[in-house]
């Protein structure tokens, strides 16, 4: 897909139509005099509007991104007001009048019927009651037809299409914000490369239980360690024989004997039941907790409102082979299996806790007709003290052995998940797999050594390293490199990469955006900027970039460049007195 149009506009007027090209699309300031820089005329804000009807959100057209708090009001308060409308159309083949064309528009309204969300005409919420992405969702099936797996999302799959953040400004495979997974990565570099992995999902579900065993276990051991607890324990089963010892040596009627033994047995086991409760309610909410966020990934789509538009793209594509019903579908049986995997203990679960909670009212109503019995009767102090003592300890003998127990469940479940993660792994990190990844990165730095030694007179690469993390998952983890172990040029580096990927995804025939989009580009050297404009006018891509004027090569100082200009008399939104 290429850009073919963004347009900003009002119910009353067009604020700007800027018409995109095949090759170099340049954003450039118009500044006439020498103390105007250039900068906060909205250049980057381009970037932004065309990211914004891939999905980002609102608030990166007016956040200060060094300042999350720090907010435009007078452009937020003039894309809301003015009801401003981003129009974003995409098109297959920039020669071809008839090619097949995506409009997508978007407004800034957050709520109610003014909002607007369309993607063919057609509106799509962007997140439903189950916080499910329709708009997205319908986005990668339109753009990504063949990939029907929750991960990589849309977004990840195009970061490195739209660079305008720090992060991906400065990285060339980290396009992804600074919380991401390394198997998150994992996830979206074998899909870039096109290597099939058929556990793909399964691997997430069986990690997404790991992190949630480690979380549960880290809440049980906040305070001290298994072991410890287990010392702790063996300490006061020691304190309470010394402590019944002195208590059997007092001289009691045998009655009150028993009805002490009784309580105390009573209390420990009221302690001990109580704990257990109190875990298996942690364990719940945890499944809870999961089974929640998964639900929100379950699609709610109106499959009948997509009928007349499925049944007019089978006219016009024959070869259409599967309908958005069978993905909706596909996806949503599989994010039911996930959930029916990660609950299948939820029922025992509950039906433990209930039980329990009956056989706790129980032992409660117990303990207060014992304790009534027992304080009518004599007792000497030392007897008190050595009750109220029998009862602390019998109260921390019945918590620590529900802890430990929890713990050694974790410990089991631990080792179950990981078994099954294994299972994977030795199809993951096969030779057979592996072999897969060699070659199609073979294909790709053919393409990437090439374009780098066009451009630097180096050769850049890229290599992957399997990886064991401190919990003992294996990763495949990419990375980019100088084969001349020169400091290299990371800016030269990155474009090298995403004019790569272009060329390596078509010969793949892997889907892909023919736009690159790119920010700072006055960071580069002239030479490397006129050498891709070069190479992106003689092929098949669109190279957006926003310069500074000033800064621009004298052989890209040329209006055929130039999709527009800014200025600080001419801004992006011409808003008067703004500080876009």
């Amino acid at each position: 897909m290429f850009l073919k149009t963004l347009t900003i506009s009002t119910p009353s007027e067009v604020i700007r139509e800027i018409t995109f090209h095949k090759g170099i699309n340049l954003i450039i300031d118009d500044s006439k005099e020498e103390h105007i820089t250039g900068n906060s005329v909205g250049k980057t804000t381009v970037l932004k509007l065309i990211d914004f009807c891939f999905g980002a959100k609102a608030k990166n057209i007016f956040e200060d991104p060094e300042n999350k708090k720090e907010i435009y009001t007078l452009v937020k308060d003039f894309l809301v007001k003015e009801e401003v409308l981003i129009t974003l159309c995409l098109t297959e083949n920039l020669d071809d009048e008839n090619a097949k064309n995506i409009v997508i528009e978007r407004n800034f309204i957050s709520r109610g019927k003014e909002v607007i969300r369309n993607i063919n005409g057609e509106f799509y919420l962007e997140k439903n009651k189950n916080d499910q992405k329709e708009f997205e969702l319908k986005l990668t099936e339109l753009l990504f037809p063949e990939h029907v797996a929750s991960k990589p999302t849309l977004r990840q799959i195009i970061s490195h299409n739209i660079r305008y953040k720090d992060l991906s400004i400065n990285n060339t495979l980290k396009t992804l914000d600074g919380y991401t997974s390394s198997a998150e990565y994992e996830a979206l570099h074998l899909f870039l490369l096109g290597c099939e992995f058929t556990n793909g999902n399964q691997k997430q579900v069986i990690l997404q239980k790991i992190k949630q065993e480690y979380t549960f276990k880290y809440r049980l051991e906040k305070n001290q360690t298994k072991s410890a607890y287990e010392v702790a324990l063996s300490l006061i089963e020691n304190e309470i024989t010394i402590l019944d010892n002195k208590k059997s040596s007092l001289n009691i009627n045998d009655n009150f004997a028993k009805d002490l033994e009784n309580l105390n047995k009573l209390k420990y086991n009221i302690n001990l039941l109580s704990s257990s409760i109190s875990q298996l309610e942690i364990r719940k909410n945890l499944i809870n907790e999961t089974q929640n966020d998964l639900s929100s990934s379950v699609s709610t789509i109106d499959l009948q409102q997509l009928e007349m538009i499925y049944s007019q793209a089978k006219r016009n594509i024959p070869t259409l082979q599967k309908s958005f019903e069978d993905m909706v579908h596909y996806h949503n049986q599989m994010i039911e299996e996930k959930a029916k995997y990660i609950t299948k203990e939820l029922p025992a679960l509950l039906k433990n806790i209930d039980e329990n909670n009956k056989k706790l009212n129980k032992l409660l109503e117990e303990e207060i007709e014992l304790s009534s019995i027992i304080s009518k009767s004599d007792s000497f102090e030392e007897l008190e003290n050595i009750i109220v003592e029998l009862n602390e300890k019998y109260k921390n003998k019945g918590e620590y052995e529900s802890i430990i127990e929890q713990l050694q469940e974790v410990e089991d479940n631990l080792e179950t998940y990981n078994n099954e993660l294994n299972v994977i792994d030795d199809e993951l990190f096969s030779d057979e797999f592996e072999s897969i990844v060699k070659s199609q990165l073979k294909k790709f730095n053919n393409h990437f050594t090439h374009i780098s030694t066009l451009l630097y007179g180096e050769q850049y690469a890229l290599k992957y390293d399997i990886e064991t993390n401190r919990k003992g998952q294996k990763l495949y983890k990419f990375s980019a490199f100088n084969t001349n172990f020169s400091s290299g040029k990371k800016q030269g580096e990155i474009s090298c990469f995403d004019i790569a990927y272009t060329f390596f995804a078509d010969e793949e025939n892997i889907p892909c955006m023919h736009f690159l989009l790119n920010d700072k580009k006055e960071l580069m050297h002239d030479n490397q900027l006129v050498q891709i404009a070069k190479l992106v006018n003689e092929n098949n891509i669109q190279f957006v970039a926003s310069m500074l004027k000033d800064k621009l090569p004298d052989e890209l100082n040329n209006e055929d460049y130039f999709i527009i200009k800014l200025s600080e008399d001419n801004k992006l939104f011409k808003i008067e007195n703004n500080k876009l």
